[in-house]
């Protein structure tokens, strides 16, 4: 078991019995787009955010992001991590069928894809967390310079940053920025900027 400090917010039941199995930590279920609707659910989250920090862990779909957003906007910044699984096409074992989008949520991915994105969020695990990266960070003019925001092709580079880095293509330039500051040096950041440009 692995002991994190940090509460997880997760989207539905199976996703908190599929954590306990190998996290030792409180996690808040959303029940999907019950958060919206039940302030007792987002009251919890907001009284762990200052207790222990949270972390949200939804899945890469547009509704995991749509709950990732609602939480984000209710929380300090500074009191929020952001775990994000890859995009993984496919279903889970205990569905007949795969969903709306086609991809495997928390609770059907691998225990070592989570705990590498809990890691890579910045989270306090067995009492310690990942460095930052040091070094010069990657702001929002080296984003819009990359051509990653701002332009004509912006959306299509950010999916192939995202999908060089195993993060969700969904993402958004301010929440690319963030975890590119997290993943990777200023000078890594260049090099995949390069890779994508000559692949474009």
């Amino acid at each position: 078991m692995y002991k994190i400090k940090e509460t997880v917010i997760v989207e539905g039941i199976y996703d908190k019995i599929k954590l306990s199995r190998f996290l030792d930590a409180v996690i808040i279920v959303t029940n999907g787009f019950g958060v919206f609707r039940d302030r007792r659910i987002l009251d919890s989250i907001k009284k762990m955010a200052d207790e222990t920090g949270i972390v949200i862990l939804t899945d890469s779909d547009s509704a995991g992001f749509r709950i990732r957003a609602y939480i984000k906007q209710s929380v300090p910044k500074s009191k929020v991590k952001h775990a994000y699984i890859p995009e993984t096409h496919g279903k889970e074992k205990r569905k007949s069928e795969a969903g709306k989008e086609g991809l495997i949520g928390v609770e059907g991915i691998k225990d070592e894809i989570i705990l590498d994105a809990l890691r890579k969020a910045g989270c306090v695990i067995d009492g310690s967390a990942a460095a930052p990266k040091e070094g010069r960070a990657i702001t929002k003019t080296d984003l819009y310079k990359a051509g990653m925001s701002g332009g004509e092709r912006s959306l299509e580079k950010r999916r192939m940053m995202a999908a060089s880095l195993g993060i969700p293509m969904k993402i958004s330039a301010n929440m690319l920025l963030d975890i590119l500051n997290r993943l990777v040096t200023y000078e890594e950041f260049c090099e995949i900027v390069q890779n994508i440009n000559e692949r474009i």
